[in-house]
């Protein structure tokens, strides 16, 4: 059974009924099919999942973005229901922060890729994991590979914090066509969902190939409707640039982003 609270003093009297070990899945809502393979996903790992809706201020650049970030409580709770989540926590802005902010910095790596284009952003990513992690104590924390680089970074903070967590990773959810699921897909237009197919089209072009980021240029650059941000070959050790041949120190991975219908998108996949 579902049980869904708001209050902080709510959410601690729900996680003293749960059963140890608690996975967290922290989302900013406007929950999908993606977002549900996520939360079977952690069902699977632990009966106690504990799902968490809060759209995070601190991680948008402008007021705007902010306002327009959807908003779909009832179906957030279907969701999260049907896939299985033991607590849906749907905190306001003062039961996360109270009256003082302690703001984490992403340092150098927060200002490059996503973070060149969304400035403060990755800062604002993890204030808000380690706040809510500081609340929720839990055993284990789940993230979608997706956004790769916030899923390094996490990973970073907890370990430099020595933050008593696991954090797990689930790869992309993808829709039959190859485009990974967002929130943000509901807004292309006809020609702008069929043009986002070239994103995909361009892992998989890459995959294997003796210059991944040429073909993954070539293949992006070739779809009128497609504006390219960033198409890089990156370590997923280090998150650093690299030009080497997949071995057992190097484990490549594809990242990728661009805009759409005036909309931004983004992937990532392994690269053999």
């Amino acid at each position: 059974m579902l049980i869904s609270c708001i209050e902080r003093s709510a959410l601690d009297a729900a996680l003293n009924q749960l059963e140890r070990p608690i996975i967290f899945i922290p989302t900013m809502g406007a929950l999908h099919r993606g977002h549900g393979e996520l939360i079977n996903f952690g069902v699977s790992l632990s009966k106690s999942a504990l799902v968490s809706v809060f759209i995070n201020p601190l991680q948008f650049e402008n007021i705007e973005d902010l306002n327009l970030y959807p908003r779909t409580g009832e179906n957030d709770l279907k969701v999260a229901k049907e896939s299985g989540a033991s607590l849906l926590w749907t905190p306001e802005y003062s039961d996360v922060y109270g009256e003082n902010i302690d703001p984490i910095s992403a340092g150098p790596l927060g200002k490059v890729f996503e973070g060149a284009s969304r400035e403060g952003h990755f800062d604002g990513v993890l204030t808000v994991v380690k706040q809510l992690f500081e609340i929720t104590k839990p055993d284990m924390a789940l993230f979608g590979e997706k956004d790769f680089q916030q899923l390094f970074l996490i990973k970073a903070m907890v370990k430099k914090l020595k933050l008593d967590v696991e954090i797990i990773s689930h790869p992309v959810v993808r829709d039959e066509d190859g485009l990974a699921l967002s929130s943000r897909n509901e807004r292309l237009t006809e020609n702008g969902r069929v043009a986002a197919r070239v994103i995909y089209r361009a892992l998989q072009t890459a995959n294997g190939s003796r210059d991944p980021k040429s073909k993954l240029h070539e293949v992006l650059l070739s779809e009128k409707l497609f504006k390219l941000d960033y198409a890089e070959i990156i370590d997923e050790n280090t998150f650093m640039v690299t030009k080497e041949e997949r071995s057992s120190e190097v484990q490549r991975r594809a990242i990728i982003a661009g805009w759409i219908d005036g909309i931004r998108l983004i992937d990532t996949a392994a690269i053999a």
